[in-house]
């Protein structure tokens, strides 16, 4: 099978790594943002605000997350809002897209046993069962889950026995690999799908995402596979692809521009591409510390600090992890 299909097995399939919850953080097999700190929702809930307050969002608009394994993201923007304007928890609506049952429902157990009755958590099983006049929809390492053709001097990817051979010719990966300058890596499958959906499920909305990756494609595999906070890069001898089938991450750097040139060729405008540090820091997370300060402890004020550091500091997430939004108006 070509390296799309069986990475997307790996992944999506019945056994597959994102089929059931399992944990992030020191638990886990990675970090992310939101296992880091809590203001990093913040961040996006004040900016949120913003943009409801520039009249660009209403005031009932749908605030969906797209992948939200757990639901901490879409739980911590809502306990800003709380914190920051709680009157809009009346008239806001909240939802998660999520295909497996599993996690549709671990993501129900945790806002009820956060919020009880005060929010009503919407769920879509897919994002083409989102309808609506107004939505901010937000996701969290999204694009780097795609699958992806494995490409290396005008061959691409395929898999047997869970070995990966370069045989098969593509002329649509090859004109990607081209378009991209690449004679080696990945080439993302699915991103001018999603756009596509995307753009007919709104009448106007904003699309904010957050990954690790750059504006131009790397000439080199990136993709790698993540086990306890272990790194392993595909081609790893010491690495068992069979062993590792379904039960740790896989992931890949992520192209932002071919990203960009997907949506735009949806209709859909590119508002901002920006480093995680840059857009942190413009949307206000410094200013929510400073409201923390005046609020609580030293010591709880020193705790939260450091993680927001962890999210900003450019040698550990700040430049690493980059953020693109888009806007439908």
């Amino acid at each position: 099978m070509r390296f799309s299909e069986y990475m997307n097995e790996w992944l999506y399939g019945e056994q597959g790594y994102y089929a059931s919850y399992r944990p992030i953080g020191k638990k886990g097999d990675f970090y992310t943002a939101v296992s880091t700190s809590k203001f990093f929702g913040g961040s996006i809930a004040k900016h949120i605000l913003s943009r409801i307050d520039e009249g660009f969002l209403r005031t009932d608009s749908l605030i969906c997350e797209i992948g939200a394994h757990h639901g901490y993201l879409l739980a911590d923007i809502i306990e800003f809002f709380h914190t920051l304007r709680p009157e809009l928890l009346k008239t806001l609506r909240f939802g998660i897209v999520e295909r497996f049952s599993a996690l549709r429902k671990a993501q129900q157990d945790y806002f009820d046993e956060s919020f009880g009755n005060t929010v009503t958590l919407e769920h879509y099983s897919d994002l083409q069962e989102v309808h609506e006049q107004c939505t901010f929809f937000i996701a969290n390492e999204i694009f780097d889950a795609f699958a992806c053709e494995l490409f290396y001097k005008g061959k691409i990817g395929s898999v047997r026995n869970h070995r990966i051979v370069f045989e098969e010719e593509s002329p649509e990966i090859a004109a990607l690999a081209q378009r991209y300058n690449q004679d080696r890596g990945e080439i993302a499958i699915g991103y001018e799908s999603f756009a596509s959906v995307m753009n007919q499920t709104s009448e106007r909305f904003e699309f904010m995402s957050f990954d690790y990756g750059e504006l131009d494609a790397r000439s080199d595999f990136s993709i790698r596979v993540y086990q306890n906070h272990q790194v392993y890069p595909l081609f790893d001898e010491s690495l068992d692809l069979a062993e590792s089938f379904g039960g740790s991450d896989i992931t890949y750097d992520v192209n932002f521009t071919h990203v960009r040139e997907a949506f735009e060729q949806a209709g859909i405008t590119c508002a901002q591409y920006a480093t995680q540090l840059v857009a942190l820091i413009e949307m206000g997370i410094l200013d929510l510390l400073a409201m923390l300060k005046e609020h609580t402890s030293d010591e709880i004020y020193q705790q939260e600090l450091e993680k927001v550091k962890i999210l900003i500091t450019p040698s550990l997430m700040g430049e690493r992890f980059k953020m693109i939004r888009f806007v439908k108006e």
